[in-house]
């Protein structure tokens, strides 16, 4: 009996000890599978605000690149630089308001030689007017290229921001620069609130925008900077060398989205934003549930020896639940990542889809402001008509983006497809001159056939497909509008003589995200054949011997 009971007891020690070491070694294997599901959950988390931080940059940065180049083109700011000085002070007062509506730090126009003439800070203590600029780089890059931007430190102001600039007149006869500087006080401001460490580097690791005001002008990789331009640094951002970015030990890891460039030029190439990742909150929690279910597993084992095999089984199917269940989780928040960096590049691309008739909005209300004064108010309230068009479309284009996600019907009416041509081409046509492309148009009797559809998302389409062709033609390009019927079907062929789609690129144009463009949503295809389907047709890509072509599908009414 005193042995039985001894080897009992010899045995329960070894059960006990066994399942001591068991016990130690399940909780190692927890703490690991919990902390690398934790720094997943953490790192999925911080991709998806990284993509939303990103495109909120991208589409602040997207609307201050369309002040230049409509300033480059007004016949009020050719004129100053060409001698009227008399414009002067209208100017003054116009950049000022603009500057105010846009929240631009300054707007101002610089001469051939740099000095400012007009400004949108003239009646300020540190007003620009008089002051040369022409050492700025921003300055004499927009001079040789057309447009350029430029980080860097106010000459008075000594805020950093970036300078968008661009060209006024053609290449070989440039009559001065027009120069917008943003500053991004407000949106350190709210990366700060958020408690997120948050910073942007430039190409060569040096950071330009921050949560952290500390972390400015220092480099991430300190010889990877040692070749840049150190007068020029120093000239622009007070510092030629820059010191290594120390961060506190608790970010362990950062999540990068790099800012692609769009149409127009807004940063410089090789800008990425950075999210620092602080994954000790998430890995001490997950470790700390996972050795509480280690140690209710052992006390359960504990109590309940004799039902060991029955328990063993139903703490797997417990691990297995709950692994079933941190799974499940996981694949929740990336979904939800992927929802939000979505909405977010679909609202940075807004801007591509009204960005003209803002424009033309502009022309006409500053048309018809002359007309007023010069007495023609017939004229000029025609004019004001047109921006009240505008607007009602804008509205309408902006309704589309959001009917994409949410599907909905809208009431269609028998009209002309050549209102749509009209229309698209209205919106278009500052680009179309720009660039000095030719458009072949569709005859009269064409332009009458009249479809069934709505005016507005047919010219929607129509725009989508004619930026696409811009892009690709470029300069002294062209493209061609075409209107032909079948059955019961009116087809509106658009094609350009650009470099074309490969068959890879045609089997994916119409999936989402699917773009040739460097700074492409991969959008624009999806939304209008979804469009066009809705309106009862469809849209299509069609090989062709040179440049791409697409065709419309349209019911004949």
């Amino acid at each position: 009996m005193r042995l039985d009971g001894t080897k009992r007891l010899h045995g329960w020690a070894i059960a006990g000890a066994a399942l001591l070491l068991c016990g130690l070694l399940a909780m190692m294997a927890v703490d690991r599978v919990m902390r690398s599901s934790a720094i997943d959950d953490a790192m999925a988390s911080a991709d998806g605000n990284a993509q939303i931080l990103a495109s909120g940059l991208q589409s602040e940065l997207q609307k201050f690149s369309l002040v230049p180049p409509v300033l480059a083109e007004d016949p009020d700011v050719i004129a100053l630089m060409k001698g009227d000085r008399s414009r002067a002070a209208i100017l003054n007062r116009r950049l000022a308001t603009l500057a105010e509506q846009t929240q631009a730090a300054v707007i101002y126009l610089l001469d051939a030689d740099g000095r400012t003439l007009s400004s949108s800070n003239h009646a300020s203590d540190d007003s620009f007017i008089g002051s040369v600029y022409g050492f700025r780089s921003y300055f004499r890059e927009a001079m040789a290229q057309g447009a350029a931007t430029q980080f860097a430190l106010g000459t008075v102001s000594r805020r950093p921001g970036l300078y968008i600039a661009r060209r006024i007149g053609n290449p070989g006869s440039p009559l001065g620069v027009v120069a917008l500087k943003v500053e991004f006080d407000a949106l350190e401001k709210s990366w700060r609130a958020s408690g997120r460490g948050v910073f942007v580097v430039d190409g060569s690791g040096v950071v330009l925008i921050t949560s952290n005001p500390d972390w400015r002008f220092h480099a991430l990789d300190p010889e990877a900077a040692t070749n840049r331009n150190r007068e020029e640094d120093l000239r622009a951002l007070g510092v030629a060398r820059f010191a290594p970015l120390e961060l506190s030990r608790r970010y362990k890891r950062t999540a990068s989205v790099p800012l692609d460039t769009t149409g127009h030029v807004v940063a410089p190439e090789g800008w990425t934003m950075h999210l620092l990742v602080d994954p000790s909150r998430y890995v001490g929690g997950a470790i700390s549930r996972g050795r509480l279910a280690v140690a209710l597993a052992m006390a359960v084992l504990v109590m309940l020896g004799a039902l060991a095999f029955y328990l063993r089984r139903r703490r797997e199917e417990a691990r297995e639940a709950d692994l079933a269940r941190r799974t499940d989780l996981l694949r929740q928040q990336l979904s939800q990542a992927n929802r939000l960096a979505t909405l977010g590049q679909i609202g940075a691309g807004i801007s591509h889809e009204i960005r003209q008739p803002v424009a033309a909005m502009r022309v006409f209300a500053e048309n018809g402001e002359k007309l007023v004064e010069t007495g023609e108010l017939d004229r000029a309230k025609g004019n004001f008509a047109q921006i009240s068009r505008l607007a009602d479309r804008i509205g309408t284009i902006t309704g589309e983006l959001l009917r994409f996600s949410r599907r909905g019907t809208r009431a269609q009416r028998a009209m002309p497809i050549g209102q749509a041509v009209d229309g698209a081409l209205l919106l278009l046509n500052d680009r179309i001159a720009g660039l000095d492309v030719e458009i072949a148009l569709p005859d009269a009797e064409a332009r009458a056939i009249e479809v069934v559809g709505e005016h507005v998302r047919l010219e929607q389409v129509l725009v989508n497909l004619l930026q696409n062709a811009l892009d690709a033609v470029g300069a002294s390009g062209r493209i061609a509008i075409e209107v032909a019927t079948r059955t019961d079907t009116c087809l509106v062929v658009v094609s350009d003589d650009g470099p074309g789609l490969d068959q890879a690129a045609m089997d994916r144009l119409f999936h989402p995200f699917a773009t040739t463009k460097e700074d492409g949503l991969g959008l624009g295809l999806v939304i209008s054949q979804e469009i066009m389907r809705d309106l009862g047709g469809d849209l299509r890509a069609e090989p062709s011997e040179s440049g791409a072509r697409f065709v419309m599908e349209v019911p004949l009414a």
